[in-house]
């Protein structure tokens, strides 16, 4: 059995911990928003951590992946830590696995929620 799983970092294609997702198994769905309703920091610039909040929230973009049960818990124990899974609104309405943030490892970091996600804002940095 498979679950779809939505990642807004350096799960997604072209970066870093992509590989994680590929050796499970998984297979990219499709590219998509959350609801309007998270938040989005850099942490220590190496990866995102994307919060649920009940004010102040805009869409994030994410990748929505198809992925073996099997596999689920070797990309999860991949992950930087203050990551999680928890369920994530898309902006379809759907709700799916997703990773988010421990709001404790957003303290004193970057938000980044105003490039409305990981890619945009890496492909920012470095310019003023």
């Amino acid at each position: 059995m498979n679950v779809r799983l939505a990642v807004n970092g350096t799960l997604m294609r072209g970066f870093a911990l992509n590989g994680n997702l590929l050796a499970a198994g998984a297979t990219f769905v499709r590219e998509t928003t959350t609801g309007r309703s998270y938040r989005l920091w850099s942490i220590d610039d190496r990866h995102p951590a994307m919060v649920r909040v009940a004010q102040g929230g805009a869409a994030i973009a994410v990748e929505v992946w198809d992925v073996p049960d099997a596999g689920l818990a070797a990309i999860l124990l991949g992950e930087p830590r203050g990551l999680c899974v928890g369920k994530v609104l898309l902006a379809d309405g759907e709700e799916t696995l997703g990773v988010l943030g421990e709001s404790v490892l957003c303290e004193g970091q970057r938000e980044i929620t105003r490039y409305g996600g990981w890619r945009a804002y890496v492909a920012t940095r470095g310019r003023s």
